[in-house]
């Protein structure tokens, strides 16, 4: 594993702020110093500022997000954070993706690095099922218009699946994740979001989760997301 990663895994900082302890002379192996391209393998000793360090075991947790909380880990503004709410989980686990303060949901938290980069890299198309709430009624022209695709600042968006669920109420499957997109999709077509809920994330559910809650995912469910 390579050394930034293997920091990361440790809880120590972010692989970005892993290369900077690296490159500061504060990272060991095997009391010779640390450098970028330095691989951990099975048995070595990894210090930071002289004390020994370890990969944590890897941890994978569904969170319904609840409305008022940021996908971050701190925020600068002291608003609760997803994070606080899996704090008992001993690993530092990050989120995978954002959703607004105000959106609920299904969200994945991980130290899986890899996995994690794999589930937001776009080229994945990794499924992400919304129940959208919207001002006025949208007619069928409307929601053909939603899944061919809308034209935003930086371009057209993918298509998508709709499915019409209430007259005001449409559920929304993408593969992309621009920034707020579906508040963005839906305020281009004229029907702006009133309330925002994310069901479904690469294929993981809610189902027994109240908001606020969470829990690990299933090996079989893990290696599911790994196949893609």
């Amino acid at each position: 594993m390579r050394l930034n990663a293997y920091l990361a895994r440790a809880g120590v900082a972010s692989r970005r702020g892993s290369d900077e302890l690296i490159k500061a002379g504060r990272v060991r192996v095997n009391d010779l110093p640390g450098e970028l391209n330095t691989y951990v393998h099975a048995g070595d000793r990894v210090e930071v500022d002289g004390e020994h360090v370890t990969a944590q075991s890897l941890r994978y947790v569904l969170l319904h997000k609840p409305a008022g909380t940021v996908t971050t880990a701190r925020d600068p503004q002291s608003r609760p954070t997803v994070v606080e709410l899996v704090e008992e989980i001993p690993e530092r686990v990050v989120p995978v993706g954002r959703l607004d303060a105000d959106t609920t949901g299904a969200l994945l938290l991980t130290n899986d690095g890899p996995l994690a980069h794999r589930l937001a890299h776009p080229r994945y198309g990794v499924d992400k099922v919304y129940e959208v709430d919207i001002e006025g009624e949208p007619d069928d022209a409307t929601l053909e218009q939603l899944a061919a695709g809308v034209e935003l600042d930086e371009g057209r968006t993918a298509p998508a699946q709709v499915r019409r669920l209430e007259p005001a109420r449409i559920e929304l499957t993408l593969h992309e994740g621009r920034k707020h997109q579906v508040k963005r999709m839906l305020a281009a077509v004229g029907h702006p979001v009133t309330r925002l809920h994310r069901s479904r994330y690469a294929g993981l559910t809610l189902e027994g989760l109240e908001p606020g809650r969470w829990r690990e995912l299933e090996p079989s469910e893990v290696e599911r997301l790994r196949r893609g």
